[in-house]
């Protein structure tokens, strides 16, 4: 699933006894009624956070997580990936190509003869 929005907060890294690593953040939609998400990222994952801040817009990528737990159920909204809004909109340019056909001897064919 994908959700665009714009950075509202990011908390700070969290590390439990047990190796495990999560950090949440919020983002917050930009519809007619906003609203503000709560996301995670974690374990190798957490560093997708560190190129971005509040207040970038951006495009986040996540999976529905849920679990049950002594009776209560509970919904993780986990992100694999953030773009800035921007990215994918702007190419690199393509290189010039040259005019007219190329040089003698600098044929690309790769046939042997």
């Amino acid at each position: 699933m994908e959700l665009n929005g714009r950075i509202k907060l990011i908390n700070d890294l969290m590390t439990f006894d047990s190796g495990f690593r999560k950090r949440e953040f919020v983002l917050t939609t930009q519809e007619q009624y906003p609203q503000d998400i709560k996301m995670e990222v974690i374990q190798d994952r957490v560093s997708l956070l560190d190129s971005v801040k509040p207040g970038d817009e951006v495009q986040v990528f996540f999976n529905v997580k849920g679990r049950e737990y002594n009776g209560n159920y509970y919904v993780n909204l986990q992100a694999w990936k953030i773009e800035s809004s921007g990215a994918g909109s702007q190419s690199e340019p393509n290189p010039p190509l040259p005019d007219g056909p190329p040089p003698i001897g600098e044929d690309d064919d790769d046939l042997p003869f």
